[in-house]
């Protein structure tokens, strides 16, 4: 069975008026939603922690004090430097149409002024949040041949480098740079499984803001599939949070994409389709 779309009310800033949101709250539990309620007077970093913590779906913000504009696109990058942009962000209260224009820009996804009926915010919340059972999951399994490899974030590979070649008595034989990502590759084989050490080459990069939140460390498990794009479909089908909709370009010349790891029980997913030839750092082809 599908299980049941949690939802955080939430009232952020000095508004100290909340039956309008008592009221959607009470709504979207009669819909079949698990709702949680933060109170009165809370700030986006509250919202975002308790939304991370609940592993809710979605955020339903409510504001009648004018502060909208600036409260309801932090709380959007918060989630984002969180990592939890896959979390939907809806708004609600008395907001003037030029307004919903800018949060709409800000990544608020949709905002309901007074006149909108609780189903039709339930039935919003339902179309843009897809979640089902294991039971009702494509067979994924049918389009994935092997772990490819094992993505490591470090902050320099020479300095880690050592305990690959030194210690495990492994050996390099790709290294490439992937200006797109911000970020530098070495590839060092285990069996039929590689080790990609990520250094990134600039601080706005993906891996950058990795070992920002969390230290170096495994950053995603990669899997070889005959067609990424179909791998990425079936996910999608499943209910996966997918970041890339449609194959790129990665490293070893192969097609990638990658499923939201907020829907993969905590780790960071890659579908890799390999399509040609890799010149290795003696410059012969893998």
């Amino acid at each position: 069975m599908p299980q049941p779309i949690r939802v955080l009310i939430a009232k952020p800033g000095l508004d100290g008026h909340d039956r309008g949101a008592l009221v959607v709250a009470q709504g979207l539990r009669d819909e079949g939603m698990e709702v949680i309620y933060t109170g009165l007077r809370q700030t986006p970093e509250q919202i975002v922690a308790t939304a991370i913590q609940e592993d809710v779906a979605c955020i339903g913000l409510s504001s009648l004090s004018g502060a909208h504009l600036a409260l309801f696109p932090e709380v959007v990058r918060l989630l984002r430097d969180q990592h939890a942009e896959d979390i939907l962000v809806i708004g609600g209260g008395v907001v003037p149409q030029e307004d919903i224009t800018l949060l709409k820009e800000a990544g608020v996804a949709e905002v309901f002024t007074p006149g909108s009926t609780i189903h039709q915010m339930a039935e919003y919340i339902r179309e843009h949040i897809r979640l089902t059972g294991v039971d009702d999951w494509p067979d994924i399994a049918a389009v994935t041949q092997h772990v490819d490899h094992i993505g490591v974030a470090v902050k320099s590979i020479e300095e880690a480098l050592p305990f690959y070649t030194g210690v495990l008595g492994l050996q390099v034989v790709h290294r490439e740079e992937i200006a797109d990502q911000g970020v530098r590759a070495a590839f060092v084989p285990v069996g039929d499984v590689d080790i990609e050490l990520l250094e990134p080459t600039r601080a706005d990069s993906p891996i950058a803001k990795f070992i920002d939140t969390h230290g170096p460390g495994v950053h995603h498990i990669a899997y070889a599939v005959d067609d990424v794009a179909v791998a990425l479909k079936a996910a999608a089908a499943a209910g996966c949070r997918l970041i890339d909709e449609k194959p790129r370009p990665g490293g070893q010349g192969k097609l990638i994409g990658f499923v939201h790891p907020k829907s993969t029980y905590g780790a960071l997913t890659e579908f890799c389709q390999r399509t040609g030839t890799a010149i290795d750092v003696e410059g012969g082809e893998l």
